[in-house]
């Protein structure tokens, strides 16, 4: 059966689906609520070398001063908690919290 719909699947050289294009009023519907979705300037800013704290903060527009204060921390250890290579799952916990941001998406 043939049903019109306003979502298009686009599929790859190899024939498999690729991509899903939809309109954004639809796309705000369905995911805009979810709490797990990491925008692409946070994922573009890591693969350049940030880390994720770091690529979340800038794209929240927030100073490590903001961050650091929200968590009840000084800014220069806030500073080292985003430089850490593998922080701790708490200092994980703690910084999404003052993000406002789910763990899972600090995490990855």
């Amino acid at each position: 059966m043939n049903t019109p719909t306003d979502i298009q699947t686009i599929k790859g050289a190899d024939g498999n689906p690729a991509f899903v294009v939809m309109p954004y009023d639809l796309f705000l519907r369905e995911y805009a609520h979810r709490n797990d979705l990491i925008p692409n300037e946070v994922v573009s800013a890591t693969v350049d070398g940030a880390s994720p704290m770091k690529a979340w903060r800038e794209h929240l527009r927030l100073t490590q001063a903001e961050v650091a204060a929200r968590m009840g921390v000084t800014q220069a250890a806030y500073a080292q908690m985003e430089a850490a290579g593998r922080p701790r799952k708490t200092t994980l916990v703690r910084v999404a919290e003052a993000m406002h941001i789910s763990v899972e998406q600090l995490d990855f």
